[in-house]
């Protein structure tokens, strides 16, 4: 089993990051291959609406968002983990799925996908929030998190929501914690 993570947080040491790692460490006892990466350290240019993409089958930037194509092929399970920022994912989370533009044109316009689209893949969001919120207050990150799977064939199974984490920090939060890596360990079964 192939595991692909993205880390839209900018901060490295974050209560999305920690979240992520706890996750990790369950799917670590799958003997699952992982590959992480971290969104921020990556040079990806902004999709500038130009739709080349569905004229030449991918995208005109050749950057690092090159390499996660390759990695969206190859995995089983897809993790976004991104803070909650404005109601929705990070604007580097958004910036990564925006370029996925290039998924959707090569398989619908074209017919000719840039991975395969007959591979069953599953996605998993950890999305955290600084702030308590109310009772729809994922629902914009949820939205695109389920459309940027859907991009690449993959059905969103899990969702770890945490809010409030700028008063009760991930790591003082057991229950979340243990949650986190029996959902990594369950890939086991994939």
């Amino acid at each position: 089993m192939k595991v692909l993570t993205l880390l839209g947080s900018p901060r490295i040491n974050s209560n999305t990051n920690t979240l992520l790692e706890e996750l990790l460490k369950g799917v670590k006892k799958c003997d699952g291959e992982i590959s992480k990466y971290k969104l921020a350290e990556l040079k990806i240019n902004p999709c500038i609406g130009c739709y080349k993409c569905g004229e030449i089958g991918n995208c005109i930037y050749n950057d690092e968002m090159n390499k996660l194509y390759i990695e969206f092929d190859k995995a089983d399970v897809i993790v976004l983990a991104t803070p909650l920022y404005f109601n929705s994912v990070s604007s580097i989370s958004k910036v990564m799925i925006d370029r996925c533009h290039a998924l959707w044109a090569s398989k619908f316009l074209l017919k000719k996908p840039l991975i395969d689209m007959n591979k069953k893949r599953e996605g998993i969001l950890i999305c955290t929030a600084g702030a308590k919120q109310k009772e729809n207050g994922f629902v914009g990150a949820l939205v695109v998190a389920d459309l940027f799977f859907k991009s690449m064939n993959a059905k969103l199974i899990k969702n770890i929501l945490v809010d409030n984490t700028d008063n009760i920090p991930i790591s003082n939060r057991g229950k979340i914690l243990k949650d986190a890596y029996n959902i990594g360990k369950g890939l086991c079964e994939f």
